[in-house]
């Protein structure tokens, strides 16, 4: 279930402090749960090693897809050996998501957190090895 950042997180952008555009006067922060209910095979992992954004009026759209691991291992040694590099890969489209900006720019903020996250669980791991 996915659910929205708590009041004293939710107003705090990815760098870790700014504020977003100007709330009304009056206006609150609250706190709602949101639960996505699966709609046929929705709720099924979908695997993907490639990401791509364009960008359209009022909409931006993410198209994750799938390139053979073997190939994309293979491709930095036909690049070493001075091989012919293909122009193009074949890849298959795993799902394309279309969201509006401010979507997009909700999306950046969580994906700094969790980003933020993981960089601090790496540098306490490393911290405790030394």
């Amino acid at each position: 279930m996915a659910e929205a950042p708590k009041k004293d997180t939710q107003d705090k952008d990815a760098a870790g402090g700014a504020k977003p555009a100007a709330k009304q006067a009056g206006a609150e922060s609250r706190q709602m749960g949101i639960r996505l209910v699966a709609v046929e095979n929705s709720d099924q992992p979908v695997v993907a090693n490639y990401c791509a954004i364009n960008v359209s009026p009022g909409m931006a759209f993410l198209d994750f897809g799938f390139l053979e691991p073997g190939m994309l291992a293979a491709l930095p040694r036909v690049a070493r050996s001075g091989g012919k590099l293909p122009e193009r890969l074949n890849g298959k489209l795993a799902v394309r998501v279309a969201l509006g900006y401010d979507a997009l720019a909700h999306l950046h903020q969580q994906l700094g957190r969790v980003l933020k996250g993981l960089s601090d669980a790496a540098a306490q791991t490393q911290k405790k090895a030394e």
